[in-house]
């Protein structure tokens, strides 16, 4: 019987001690958001392929790359501070996709922590949040 409260004590402590390191482990958002990640690099979302989707970013020209950067969408930036930018579509190489040159993509990087950026993208009254993994 006593073992059985020793054993079960050890379970009890072992528990709290993985809720404590798992606890530890999360990190909490960039503050204030280090939006500059943005100007410069490659990018891919979480739990994309990046074959189906990564973008590049390089003297205020963001290239997306779509089946396996066989398509494209090129778009110049317009940085209107430093966590607010606008995309403007310039070329692309699938006619099917419903975006066209000229559109423009108004964009707030709402949070940053490490490599993630987390982005609010509107255009013509619809808004959505994208996060991307800066990967070099």
């Amino acid at each position: 019987m006593n073992f059985l409260k020793i054993f079960s004590a050890g379970i009890l402590l072992l528990a709290a001690t993985q809720i404590n390191a798992q606890t530890a482990n999360q990190k909490k958002p960039d503050n204030p958001p280090k939006c500059a990640n943005i100007k410069e690099g490659k990018f891919v979302r979480p739990n994309y392929p990046e074959g189906i989707w990564h973008m590049t970013i390089k003297d205020n020209v963001q290239t997306e790359y779509f089946n396996n950067g066989k398509d494209y969408i090129k778009s110049t930036l317009v940085f209107v501070d430093d966590c607010n930018y606008k995309a403007i579509i310039m070329e692309k190489s699938d006619k099917d996709n419903p975006v066209q040159i000229g559109d423009v993509f108004n964009n707030k990087i709402i949070a940053t922590q490490d490599n993630l950026l987390k982005v609010n993208t509107k255009i013509e009254g619809t808004q959505f949040d994208v996060v991307y993994v800066k990967v070099k």
